[in-house]
């Protein structure tokens, strides 16, 4: 039995990394609709604790797919966790992402986040996000390699770092 092509099938590479970005970018959608329902009936408070289980079962599910994806070793490091972080969901939906190699750490900075954003324009308050980053980064890293440890530098609405809206350092546990 054949497979009938489809419109994916006849797409050119730069087309398929374009509707890439615009899957993540909807992630991110889909994402705030069903927090700002949440929000709007039942208050940020229960928005958050829903939201900090929602990244915890996807964040697990997201970089198994990804280490899958890259063939990627049990203890692959940080080289194995640079290569998943490049193209994980966020990587790919925000407009500016730094991955930068300091010795025996990762930095993760969203310099423009696409969440925070949507919400100023909306006139909305920012996102607390620091406490849903923490379980996204550190359990996504740990799926990738679970020697690496993830720490919070700058992230809503405990900001130190003034020149990106989160970062997060990633090391490899000795």
């Amino acid at each position: 039995m054949q497979k009938e092509k489809t419109k994916l099938d006849e797409l050119s590479a730069d087309e398929l990394r374009q509707l890439v970005r615009i899957y993540a970018r909807n992630i991110y959608a889909l994402d705030g609709v069903w927090f700002q329902s949440i929000e709007a009936t039942d208050g940020m408070d229960t928005a958050m604790h829903h939201d900090r289980e929602a990244w915890r079962r996807f964040t697990v599910t997201e970089a198994r797919r990804i280490k899958n994806f890259l063939g990627l070793e049990e203890h692959s490091g940080l080289d194995g966790l640079e290569q998943a972080l490049s193209i994980r969901f966020s990587a790919l939906a925000n407009p500016k992402v730094e991955l930068l190699r300091e010795g025996d750490a990762l930095t993760y900075r969203v310099v423009e986040c696409r969440v925070q954003s949507a919400r100023k324009e909306k006139g909305m308050p920012f996102h607390p996000c620091a406490s849903v980053g923490i379980i996204e980064h550190a359990d996504f890293a740990r799926v990738i390699d679970d020697r690496i440890v993830a720490e919070m530098v700058s992230c809503y609405p405990t900001v130190s770092d003034q020149s990106c809206a989160c970062c997060w350092r990633l090391t490899l546990k000795s």
